[in-house]
C-alpha cells in the first residue's frame, strides 16, 4: 500500500485528476470547483443520509487492493441505505492520506469507486482530501431517497413477526480469515466467493426498496447476525428466537469453526429484516425480483433476549454475539 516515494501532486491536482472524474454529469458536485454541493430533494420523497468510516488495519488489511477498498468503502454506506428501503442519490467523500501512500494506489482506488459507481448509478457529490501522520482513513456519506413516511426503521417489530436473512452469513468471516493466512482452504469456487464478499459485499438495494411497506423492522448485517439482530430487538423492545439450523450459512462455515462463529462473524452486509405474518404472502411476492434469496429464520417474541436456538429449542452458548466497536 505504501510507496517510498510520497505523491507528486498537491491536493487539487490530486482532485482533478482522480477525484473530478467522478463528479463528471453529476450537476449537484457542481464539478467539485466549490465548497459544497446543491442537491434538490423531489417532491414527495424524503431524504436518507448514512456515514462510515473505514481505516487501514481496522476495517480492511494493509495490503488489500486498492480498487476493492474504494469499492467496498462506497458499499458498505450503500447496504445502509438498502436496510432504510432507499434508493441512492450519491455520496460525499473525506479521505486521509500518509504522505508515504503512492498516487498509483490513490488512481486505483478512484478506479474502484468509478466502477462502482457505474453499476449503482450515482456519483460522487463532493468531499474532502487532507494528509495525516496516521494510518489511511476514509470517511464516506451516501444520500439516498424514497417516498416520504416509508423509511424502514429497526424499532417496529412486534412479538409474533416473522425473521428473515437474505443471502447467507459466514461469507466475509471466512474470507477475513483466509486473507489473514489464518485457515487454509483449498481453492475453488467457495474460497473465491468468499474473499469476494469480504472485499465487495452486496448492498441490497433492490430488496430494502422492495420492503418498503411490508417489513417491520429492518437492519443490515455489519456486525454479525446475532449482535445486529440484538440491535433490532432493543430498538423494538422486543426478544427474539432464532433456529440455527434455518439459517443459511457459508459452505465454508467449518474451516472457522462452524456455524456458531459463522452468525457472529461480520461484514456479510445482508438484510435481515421482520415481517408480520400477515404480510407475509405479500412480502414474498414483493421481493421476488429483488435478485436475492431470503429465508425464515425466526419469530420475534416477548421480552428482552435474543436466543438462538437447537432443533429442540434449547438455547446455544455463543462465544460471543459479534463485532464490537468500542
Amino acid at each position: 500500500m505504501s510507496n517510498p516515494d510520497p505523491p507528486r501532486l498537491g491536493e487539487f491536482d490530486l482532485i482533478r485528476r482522480h477525484f473530478a472524474p467522478l463528479a463528471k454529469g453529476v450537476e449537484a458536485a457542481l464539478g467539485l470547483t466549490d465548497d459544497a454541493a446543491v442537491l434538490t430533494p423531489t417532491a414527495g420523497r424524503q431524504l436518507v443520509l448514512t456515514a462510515d468510516a473505514m481505516i487501514a488495519g481496522v476495517h480492511f488489511l494493509a495490503d488489500d487492493p486498492a480498487a476493492d477498498v474504494g469499492a467496498k468503502l462506497l458499499r458498505v454506506n450503500l447496504s445502509d441505505l438498502a436496510a432504510m428501503g432507499a434508493a441512492p442519490l450519491g455520496y460525499l467523500m473525506t479521505t486521509a492520506w500518509p504522505g508515504d501512500l503512492s498516487e498509483s494506489w490513490i488512481a486505483d482506488f478512484a478506479a474502484g469507486l468509478a466502477a462502482d459507481q457505474a453499476e449503482f448509478g450515482i456519483g460522487l457529490l463532493g468531499g474532502d482530501t487532507v494528509s495525516t501522520d496516521g494510518p489511511l482513513s476514509l470517511s464516506l456519506t451516501a444520500i439516498g431517497d424514497l417516498p416520504a413516511g416509508t423509511a424502514l426503521r429497526r424499532d417496529g417489530a412486534k412479538a409474533g413477526d416473522l425473521i428473515y436473512l437474505s443471502g447467507r452469513v459466514g461469507d466475509a468471516g471466512v474470507g477475513l480469515h483466509l486473507r489473514q493466512d489464518a485457515i487454509v482452504v483449498a481453492e475453488g469456487e467457495d474460497r473465491a466467493h468468499a474473499v469476494e464478499r469480504f472485499h465487495r459485499p452486496r448492498p441490497r438495494l433492490a430488496l430494502g426498496q422492495a420492503l418498503r411497506g411490508l417489513a417491520s423492522a429492518c437492519i443490515d448485517v455489519s456486525d454479525g447476525l446475532v449482535a445486529d439482530l440484538g440491535h433490532l430487538a432493543r430498538a423494538s423492545g422486543v426478544g427474539a428466537a432464532v433456529e440455527l439450523a434455518r439459517v443459511p450459512l457459508s459452505p465454508l462455515a467449518g474451516a472457522i469453526g462452524g456455524p456458531a462463529v459463522a452468525i457472529t462473524a461480520g461484514d456479510d452486509y445482508e438484510l435481515l429484516f421482520t415481517v408480520p405474518t400477515s404480510a407475509e404472502a405479500r412480502m414474498n411476492q414483493a421481493v421476488a425480483s429483488a435478485g436475492v434469496a431470503i429465508q425464515c429464520i425466526g419469530r420475534i417474541v416477548a421480552g428482552a433476549d435474543v436466543a438462538v436456538v437447537d432443533g429442540e429449542g434449547r438455547p446455544l452458548e455463543l462465544p460471543s454475539t459479534g463485532y464490537r466497536h468500542f
